[in-house]
């Protein structure tokens, strides 16, 4: 594709690294995180639960994410790629740091409240929808476009998951759906964490022998 990359990490029908398109999707996805983070975490508090406050603490690391790649998106590939390598680290300690919460609240015994989690949940799910549909088209590029369209792909899965735990508190009266649920979430984001830092060293890696290929 005709000005696909500027450098040698262009592959054949990859996503243009910094086209207005690109740079326009993360601009919109950032106020989206923002937004849903404050959102979230107010009702997290007030709902008692584990689960939205892991979406929550998900969509800060998100909007943090997205400007942390509008940032190195013009930049060589070496510097997206350790940028998707801090990305990737912060995403896997967002998951121990919710795994830690939720034993605090498995340990203190809390009910959240359902119905507020089921209301946040949809919303969230409408906002995080939204936005992996518009960054789909972006999932083939690099580490750090990769990082973007998993970042968002996680987060729709968790706000049905915060959703079917707002179900679950409501037809139990109790606690656990809300904690196993954020326990899930937790190891969906340490795991996307990882594919993201392997993918990230990877180009890393390729990048430091590529002038030594040239020079043969």
């Amino acid at each position: 594709m005709a000005g696909c990359c500027p450098d040698s990490s262009c592959s054949s029908g990859a996503p243009e690294l910094n086209s207005p398109g690109w740079r326009r999707a993360l601009w919109i996805a950032l106020a989206v995180n923002a937004g849903m983070f404050v959102a979230e975490v107010t009702a997290g508090v007030a709902a008692g639960s584990a689960a939205l406050l892991a979406d929550a603490l998900d969509f800060l690391g998100d909007a943090g994410n997205y400007a942390i790649s509008l940032w190195v998106a013009a930049m060589a590939l070496a510097w997206r790629a350790r940028a998707a390598l801090f990305k990737g680290a912060t995403l896997g300690a967002f998951g121990v740091g919710v795994l830690a919460s939720t034993a605090w609240n498995a340990y203190q015994g809390t009910l959240p409240q359902a119905e507020v989690m089921g209301m946040v949940g949809a919303v969230a799910l409408a906002a995080n929808t939204g936005v992996a549909v518009m960054l789909y088209r972006f999932r083939g590029g690099d580490a750090n476009m990769r990082s973007v369209w998993i970042c968002s792909r996680n987060d729709a899965i968790g706000n049905i998951a915060v959703m079917l735990a707002a179900a679950g508190v409501f037809g139990t009266s109790a606690g656990w759906p809300d904690l196993v649920v954020a326990s899930i979430m937790a190891a969906l984001g340490i795991a996307g964490g990882w594919q993201i830092v392997r993918q990230a060293i990877g180009e890393l890696r390729a990048d430091e022998r590529a002038p030594a290929a040239a020079a043969e």
